[in-house]
């Protein structure tokens, strides 16, 4: 259902130097590579995670009550994924924990202040 993600950067480089350790854990890669626009994939063609400057040449900024949602493979992941990405700089919005629904997330700001977790769906039991 969903094409690519694109997230506003006012420092697409930083940006991008952020994302691209937890990405590599996640199992993607670069699909596209510019100075104001950098992209990932796990295959090139499922969804595509993307940060960009703004096309309208405005600031960007973080939209209110948006969130993007990344899946894990394991709670041992999220927890790896979150503790690496507040070593980066990322802000907590939340620890690593079960969460309702049977999942298991973890929630961070980024650089440029979006609201994104990581998280597991588990098998309740």
């Amino acid at each position: 259902m969903i094409g690519y993600i694109a997230l506003g950067s006012n420092n697409v480089a930083k940006a991008a130097e952020f994302y691209e350790p937890l990405f590599e854990i996640l199992g993607a890669r670069r699909v596209y590579d510019y100075d104001s626009y950098v992209a990932w994939s796990t295959d090139g063609e499922s969804v595509i995670f993307s940060i960009t400057s703004p096309f309208n040449g405005e600031v960007a900024t973080s939209g209110n009550g948006t969130m993007i949602a990344l899946s894990a493979v394991s709670e041992k992941q999220v927890d790896l994924l979150h503790a690496k990405a507040i070593s980066m700089g990322a802000l907590n919005e939340g620890e690593p924990g079960m969460r309702s629904g049977g999942y298991y997330c973890a929630y961070f700001r980024d650089v440029d202040g979006n609201k994104l977790n990581f998280h597991v769906k588990l098998k309740i039991t």
